[in-house]
């Protein structure tokens, strides 16, 4: 009877070796088919084996995949790529286009409001609503989301963002009395909003805005070229309006709605170029095979 070591092996001179490979990890070495030996058991081990290295494999291919370059990291994240501790980023969903949706659904129809397209109006107060839960709610949401991350660029752009919305919303809302107050009687919307105490101040606001979104249109050069315009349409937006409630204020309502039309169109570009954005990102997100390009500025501005 033939004799194994501890391995499964023969022992010298305790049987005939056969030709049936048997694939180990320092070697082949070969399975005696004598009658005593389990071929089954050999099997089950061979197998056992090639499992564990094909998971071990899979692990490696799944590490190669989530390194990602410079560019890629900014492309996905719209933030220069930090040093954080954690997997945390291959841990947890990217939350940036969320973000990005939530300010192009409600930029890009305040936008058409501000224009006055189809005799649209009102400065957007039909959409009091999707300021609150959709660019107020998300915003700041996927903010928090980015803080974890360690992407703090993302991090402060959507938390400010979403105060902006959520704020917007307030001041159209009436039992907020933002624009009332104003008013002969201290409650009237409608006596408040062409007040020059309103006008005036609501310009001030939106001019510290941008000069807000200034900032982030220079700190978006090390990202690409595609998030840098959005601030530009952004900035030229509360530029624009600004002028105009400050026009308005003096008593040029002509000229200041002009204004604020060109404000709208600059408004509903920076909305289209976000839901542009918006598709580059679902794009990456399920791996399609068709990749839009954003204009890479990772090397622009080196780190």
């Amino acid at each position: 009877m033939t004799e194994y070591n501890d391995n499964d092996i023969p022992l010298e001179g305790t049987g005939t070796a056969n030709t049936d490979a048997y694939y180990r990890g320092n070697g082949d070495s070969t399975i005696n088919n004598h009658d005593d030996f389990d071929v089954e058991a050999a099997r089950n081990k061979k197998d056992g084996f090639l499992t564990s290295r094909e998971e071990a494999l899979s692990r490696m291919r799944t590490a190669q995949s989530i390194t990602m370059s410079p560019e890629l990291f900014e492309k996905l994240y719209l933030s220069p790529e930090r040093a954080v501790k954690g997997n945390l980023r291959q841990t947890f969903a990217n939350p940036t286009p969320l973000a990005i949706l939530a300010h192009s659904i409600c930029a890009s129809p305040l936008g058409c409001d501000l224009m006055g397209l189809r005799g649209s109006g009102g400065s957007g107060a039909a959409s009091t609503g999707a300021y609150f839960f959709l660019g107020g709610l998300l915003l700041v949401l996927s903010g928090i989301f980015e803080f974890f991350l360690g992407n703090t660029f993302s991090f402060v752009v959507f938390c400010s963002f979403g105060g902006f919305w959520f704020s917007y919303a307030g001041t159209l809302i009436p039992s907020f009395n933002s624009i009332g107050a104003y008013s002969p009687t201290g409650s009237s919307q409608v006596e408040g909003v062409s007040t020059k105490g309103f006008e005036t101040s609501f310009g001030f606001y939106l001019c510290f805005w941008a000069l807000l979104v200034l900032v982030f249109a220079i700190c978006s050069l090390r990202t690409n070229v595609a998030f840098f315009f959005l601030f530009v349409a952004v900035d030229a937006t509360f530029f624009c309006l600004t002028i105009a409630y400050f026009v308005l204020a003096e008593g040029k309502s002509a000229l200041g709605v002009n204004i604020v039309k060109a404000g709208g169109g600059c408004l509903l570009t920076s909305g289209l170029v976000g839901f542009y954005i918006f598709i580059v990102l679902m794009l990456s997100a399920v791996e399609f095979r068709i990749q839009l390009p954003v204009g890479d500025l990772s090397h622009f501005l080196k780190g």
